[in-house]
């Protein structure tokens, strides 16, 4: 819950940044009754706050996945006898989750936006493939092929949101929000 509520705050303070960008240069009735008034169901809108919601997510599946399971993977931390293997393989198998968990939220929010949505459509079998990967990362199995099919559909996604105009810039989370 503790993540839905920084989500929530994150995408309002987003929001309350981009829609004044959105009005226009006319003056506007501030009832809103006019005809200069913008409309906060117009697609223009919905398309700049879909954008704005892929970019929060697919950032923080994208920081989670490098901080927790790519950086330590490459540090060594998951092979037999490192110190700290435990517990980096928990933290690499809660990242896992989350990642997924915002990689999903990711792509539904990129169907909001025509561009985007034609260019996450073919990701989402690859998204929909790392489902079961964080349960590998706990128990420690073929770790490399677990990260590498992370690091792929991250930047995968992140070229989409590039070419999209949408460009994905790594947030990582904490580890309070991993277990949110």
């Amino acid at each position: 819950m503790p993540l839905r509520r920084f989500l929530t705050a994150f995408l309002l303070a987003g929001a309350l940044l981009v829609l004044p960008a959105c009005g226009s240069d006319s003056s506007t009735d501030i009832s809103g009754s006019g005809s200069g008034a913008a409309s906060p169901t117009s697609s223009v809108q919905k398309q700049k706050l879909a954008k704005t919601r892929f970019v929060a997510n697919a950032g923080l599946a994208a920081g989670a996945t490098y901080q927790w399971i790519v950086k330590p993977y490459r540090n060594g931390k998951f092979k037999k006898g490192a110190d700290g293997r435990t517990f980096a393989l928990v933290k690499a198998g809660l990242a896992g989750t989350f990642a997924y968990n915002r990689l999903k939220h990711a792509a539904a929010n990129a169907k909001g936006d025509p561009t985007l949505s034609k260019l996450i459509a073919p990701l989402t079998g690859a998204i929909d493939a790392l489902k079961g990967l964080p349960a590998k990362l706990k128990n420690g199995d073929s770790t490399g092929d677990v990260v590498n099919s992370y690091q792929d559909a991250v930047n995968n996604v992140k070229s989409a949101g590039k070419q999209a105009g949408a460009e994905v810039t790594n947030q990582v989370p904490s580890l309070s929000q991993l277990r949110g």
